[in-house]
């Protein structure tokens, strides 16, 4: 017999957009944390009691171990989100929250040790939006732990069905001026700080949370984040010796990057052009590069959005949704190749000691990234 035709009120309804698969040898798994920092209150609403943490790890896994892929987000979340963006009405939330992904959800780990990735999202933005980059690098021989920062994205759902709001988004609101506002936004980054080092005692510690700790090599510890994630990254590297390299995808340093630098360690600095170019707007950037006291390098990308460096690209292209900057014209598979191939780069030569010729200078294959050396 022939399978029924959609009901009448599914014909406009998009399909659930899908992930690029990851590029490396391994097949990814992902699990879930709930952590309670029972030290700190939860800066944004101390009344909410100490800090918690909603953490996503993705890892190199056994082929064929697992269950369903694991959600892309809940759709409370993800109705948050599109509410933010003005898209409620134009995307459906289930649609949104049923972007397929490709990790496993329990799946047994691969067997050896490998390098630690931590991922820290945009303001105001779920940790699903680096989704992607975390199945690529997990698929590349790298655990990746992404944070949830309670009280700073559109919607965090916790295990127990409460849905916590952007909090934090409120405060900057609500502040006089725009210096005020940047000093709301260094605290987000240097707070984040604080989870992330939480986190690693909680991943690398003697009583470890994650049933899978012994996959970690706590002495290759690399962090990267998108916008204020990417400030976190300097931050936390700054607070904590346990952080070897850094990355910072197009976040302004609203916490500057100490003057002393960051002890000598690897940085990457990737950004729009040319918005995030030398001498552009974003003066924390120029600042920032002077400070930094270690390898570095500072990579701009032609026709790139601020978002180019997430999952946004590749969903809004499936929807068919514009980007809301009109000169992120880059396409949705070279925001991802972008990302994903220097992204890991950094990652293999920093974490790992292998060489990465594509840091070495520009190259034919990817024309649009450019590399500055003020």
């Amino acid at each position: 017999a022939p399978a029924p035709g959609p009901a009448p009120g599914d014909l406009a309804r998009p399909a659930a957009p899908t992930l690029p698969r990851p590029t490396g040898p391994y097949a990814t798994g992902r699990d879930t944390l709930f952590l309670t920092d029972h030290a700190r209150p939860d800066p944004w609403v101390p009344a909410a009691g100490p800090r918690q943490l909603l953490v996503s790890l993705h890892y190199p896994a056994r082929p064929g171990s697992g269950g369903a892929p694991a959600p892309y987000m809940t759709t409370e979340e993800a109705r948050l989100m599109l509410a933010q963006r003005g898209l409620e009405d134009v995307v459906p939330a289930d649609v949104l929250g049923g972007t397929r992904a490709h990790a496993r959800n329990a799946a047994r780990p691969a067997p050896g040790r490998f390098p630690l990735v931590l991922l820290s999202p945009g303001f105001g933005t779920p940790r699903a939006t680096l989704t992607g980059l975390a199945e690529e690098l997990a698929s590349r021989g790298y655990v990746v732990a992404t944070a949830d920062h309670p009280y700073e994205s559109t919607g965090t759902e916790l295990p127990d069905g409460r849905v916590l709001t952007c909090a934090a988004c409120d405060r900057v609101a609500a502040q006089p001026d725009d210096a005020a506002r940047r000093k709301v936004l260094a605290a987000v980054a240097t707070g984040r700080a604080a989870d992330f080092s939480f986190l690693l005692d909680r991943l690398t510690g003697p009583q470890p949370a994650w049933r899978h700790a012994r996959t970690i090599d706590p002495h290759r510890v690399g962090m990267a984040g998108h916008s204020i994630g990417g400030n976190a990254a300097a931050s936390t590297m700054a607070a904590d010796r346990r952080v070897d390299a850094g990355v910072n995808m197009d976040g302004t340093f609203f916490a500057p990057v100490p003057a002393r630098g960051l002890g000598g360690r690897p940085f990457l600095m990737l950004g729009t052009d040319p918005g995030h170019g030398p001498g552009a707007g974003d003066t924390s950037w120029d600042e920032g590069w002077d400070r930094l006291n270690g390898w570095k390098r500072w990579l701009t990308v032609r026709d790139a959005g601020h978002f180019t460096f997430t999952d946004t690209p590749e969903i809004g292209e499936q929807l068919g949704i514009e980007d809301p900057d009109p000169a992120a014209t880059l396409s949705a598979a070279r925001s991802t190749t972008i990302t994903r191939s220097y992204v890991t780069a950094f990652f293999d030569r920093n974490l790992r000691g292998r060489p990465a010729r594509l840091l070495n200078g520009p190259t034919p294959a990817n024309p649009e990234v450019l590399f500055q050396n003020p």
